[in-house]
């Protein structure tokens, strides 16, 4: 019997300049990257550049996932050693292309919150492999349909395949609530440095 993934797109190049648009949809009401491009010009464009930038970057890296060809939901994920964006990381897979079309204040608001994740991330993860999902994301006028649940179930059964836990952060309650029913527990809560907004960070262990 195929995995669940064999059922999922993969996603290409070529897809690039779509999927930025998607997730600017996708989170467009999301609290910590409206507070992080507020007041900001042309702020569309930054926002589908900031979204381009770790999809690049898993496309390099890790593996990007979305439902079909219209890219109704996206998942992206690398392993755990490769979490943190290096320059020399950035420039090989594009991704700092996408990255400077954001504009200097978003990226100067960006660099304390990411720093803070990525301390927290080594600390929760120390000594551990796993897998870290940047993003997963529903377009708007897919949401409601159970497309989130089936990339967030096609990740979790690669994961038990492979043996490695699971490692992301997220934004709301709401999203925390959910990702505890797919078997993820809270290890931390923070208040984001710089703008002030909670962020949840959460684990999925491997059953033993």
């Amino acid at each position: 019997m195929s995995g669940q993934i064999e059922n999922l797109y993969k996603l290409q190049k070529k897809d690039i300049p779509k999927v930025g648009a998607v997730l600017a949809d996708a989170f467009q009401h999301d609290p910590v990257w409206k507070k992080v491009f507020e007041g900001e010009s042309k702020i569309d464009q930054k926002f589908c550049a900031f979204f381009e930038t770790p999809i690049r970057y898993c496309l390099k890296y890790g593996e990007v996932y979305t439902i079909s060809e219209n890219l109704e939901g996206i998942a992206a994920w690398v392993p755990g050693d490769l979490a943190d964006m290096t320059i020399w990381q950035l420039i090989r897979s594009g991704a700092i292309r996408s990255g400077m079309k954001m504009g200097a204040k978003p990226a100067k608001k960006m660099k304390p919150v990411f720093k803070q994740l990525q301390k927290d991330r080594k600390e929760n993860m120390k000594g551990k492999l796993f897998i870290y999902l940047l993003i997963i994301a529903v377009a708007s006028k897919f949401q409601g349909q159970c497309f989130g649940g089936k990339l967030l179930r096609a990740l979790i059964e690669k994961s038990e395949r492979v043996g490695i836990a699971l490692y992301l952060e997220t934004e709301t309650e709401d999203n925390v609530k959910m990702y505890e029913r797919f078997g993820f527990k809270l290890v931390k809560q923070i208040t984001l440095p710089g703008i002030n907004l909670p962020m949840w960070e959460m684990v999925r262990e491997l059953k033993t």
